[in-house]
């Protein structure tokens, strides 16, 4: 957790609330697809939540994975490991910005802080959950792993109508307006006129 002292009060309470978030059964899930999508070359991390990190923190694993999602050219042309802390964040912001070409959106991004020291593996989780789903819902060839362990993200179903079908359309009252079927007023008296009550 990058040389930081504990937190006290306030914001020891929200990085209690950030830590809770994270999903033990989603790291072993993403761990076992990273392994699927890039080989055995990437290692397997250590136990535990700060396994993990540490195993992504230098970047270099994301950016094989982001490379093992791309045919023809590699959005990260060099990766190389290294201790140097800007070394590494800098191959993290690279999967970052491969990540958004790719196509992943700026709300599912994390920061690059969040990996690197730690402060919000959760996010990590979420990032590469929307990278999963999107890689899953391209059926380009270049997925590798049990498609199930992602969701399949919607796509669109474009429909083309004529003039004449939004012509006919207008005519038509929708059913969230009620429907004029089977009303009728046959039987019923007007307001107000008094009971006809005839004496044989």
């Amino acid at each position: 957790m990058a040389n930081k002292g504990p937190s006290y009060g306030l914001s020891r309470e929200v990085q209690s609330k950030i830590d809770k978030k994270y999903d033990q059964e989603l790291e072993d899930r993403l761990t076992e697809w990273i392994i699927a999508q890039c080989g055995d070359k990437v290692g397997r991390p250590d136990t535990g939540k700060t396994g993990w990190q540490n195993w992504l923190k230098d970047g270099c694993v994301l950016c094989e994975l982001i490379n093992s999602l791309s045919c023809g050219n590699k959005p990260v042309k060099k990766i190389q490991t290294s201790s140097m802390a800007f070394k590494q964040m800098e191959q993290i912001s690279q999967f970052l910005n491969a990540a958004e070409k790719y196509g992943i959106t700026k709300t599912d991004m994390f920061q690059t802080v969040d990996l690197w020291e730690g402060k919000d593996l959760a996010a990590v989780q979420r990032t590469l959950m929307a990278l999963g789903s999107l890689a899953v819902t391209r059926e380009d060839g270049t997925y590798r792993g049990d498609p199930n362990w992602f969701h399949k993200k919607a796509s669109e179903n474009r429909r083309d109508f004529s003039e004449d079908q939004l012509n006919e359309g207008k005519s038509v009252i929708g059913l969230q307006m009620g429907t004029n079927k089977g009303a009728s007023q046959a039987g019923m008296t007007g307001y107000g006129r008094p009971r006809q009550i005839l004496n044989p």
